[in-house]
């Protein structure tokens, strides 16, 4: 797996997945909220299986800066 994800996509992944499990915990959102387990584990491993598929990266070549960078 090459790393496609920058800083910036990854801190956004981390914060809608917390929020999602929240909501559930809060009793605000049914038990599908449990999927943002998915965002941030794709934000842990800084690896989408999505932007693989569509060539997309939000890692740039010279570091992880967080902006949207051609393909590698």
């Amino acid at each position: 797996m090459k790393i496609n994800m920058g800083g910036i996509d990854r801190l956004i992944r981390v914060v809608v997945g917390v929020v999602l499990i929240g909501l559930v915990l809060f009793d605000r959102i049914g038990p599908w909220g449990y999927i943002g387990v998915l965002p941030i584990a794709t934000a842990l491993i800084a690896w989408c299986p999505a932007y693989v598929r569509f060539g997309i990266s939000t890692r740039c070549s010279s570091g992880s800066c967080g902006t949207a960078c051609a393909k590698e």
